[in-house]
């Protein structure tokens, strides 16, 4: 198998995974600090993720050069998801997942800035289709709300949020020295528990641990060792094998397999015009896989 194909491999499996996050993250954000489930999710991934390291390739000692890395891809990515959460506070999860599908776009703009990544015509398409489905999803499959740019205050939070994941994909393949996915994410998620520990010290310890029912607790493990540890693991594993805006570009299918775990888990299923959003998704995911050996890079030093 092909280094590509397993960052291809490595991204469907990171798609379902996160798919997870958004609805188990709807059922319970109204229900604990975004700041101190965070903090915890970081905390067990961290530990998760570093038992792996320590019993599979080890962590040298080199991996503690510039700790400033890790510091600045930490709080990216700490940004990330408590605005995932915050605005899960008032965003249905499908639209939340739409709002994520932006990303690729995003993140190749960054990657032409940080890495000189370029698109192909067939990439630039793509992204445009995806982005249209995206904006469909956004304003409810309602033509009139798209028009009065009517977007609801959950999905304007998380676009910001993942303003910092696409920062955060080109920014793992400039800043990593050879370390392996699995170190490099150990490293990573303590840098984000650290800083998330400082900021959220008040949400901490204002939380009622002992009081929280037994579907936040599921979240928040699913959300560390699903949505975090392995899902970190896994874009460390893609953006080191396949192109940054490509890599994001597996987040198209995130809306679709949503639905899939809303349905799973009981929960309402979006109007059905909400699905010709998705398909448009799920055709710019296709362009781009289609696009695999048209991709040209310049190497940076």
């Amino acid at each position: 198998m092909s280094p590509q194909t397993q960052g291809h491999f490595a991204m469907l499996l990171f798609s379902a995974l996160v798919a997870g996050s958004f609805a188990l993250g709807g059922m319970v954000a109204n229900e604990i600090a975004p700041l101190a489930l965070n903090t915890l999710r970081f905390v067990i991934a961290g530990v998760a993720v570093g038992a792996v390291a320590v019993i599979s390739t080890g962590i040298p000692r080199s991996a503690f050069a510039a700790p400033w890395r890790y510091f600045l891809l930490g709080g990216l990515f700490a940004i990330y998801f408590v605005l995932m959460f915050e605005g899960l506070k008032t965003s249905a999860p499908v639209s939340s997942a739409a709002v994520f599908t932006l990303v690729p776009a995003m993140a190749g703009v960054f990657a032409w800035f940080l890495l000189r990544q370029r698109m192909t015509p067939r990439m630039a398409l793509a992204l445009g289709i995806g982005g249209i489905g995206a904006l469909w999803v956004i304003f409810r499959a309602d033509m009139a709300a798209l028009l009065a740019f009517d977007v609801g205050r959950g999905e304007v939070i998380f676009f910001f949020g993942c303003i910092a994941h696409a920062i955060y994909t080109p920014m793992v393949r400039r800043l990593n020295r050879g370390e392996s996915a699995v170190v490099f994410s150990f490293g990573v998620l303590v840098a984000g528990a650290l800083l998330l520990g400082i900021v959220g010290a008040r949400d901490i310890v204002a939380t009622d641990w002992s009081g929280l029912r037994s579907m936040v607790w599921i979240t928040i493990l699913y959300v560390a060792l699903g949505a975090s540890a392995v899902t970190f693991v896994l874009v460390q594993f893609a953006t080191l094998r396949l192109p940054s805006a490509k890599v994001m570009a597996y987040t198209y299918l995130v809306p679709s397999w949503v639905i899939g775990w809303e349905a799973a888990l009981g929960n309402p299923l979006p109007p059905v015009m909400i699905g010709a959003g998705i398909a448009l998704t799920v055709l710019a995911l296709v362009l781009l896989l289609r696009d695999d050996d048209a991709v040209k890079q310049t190497p940076t030093t």
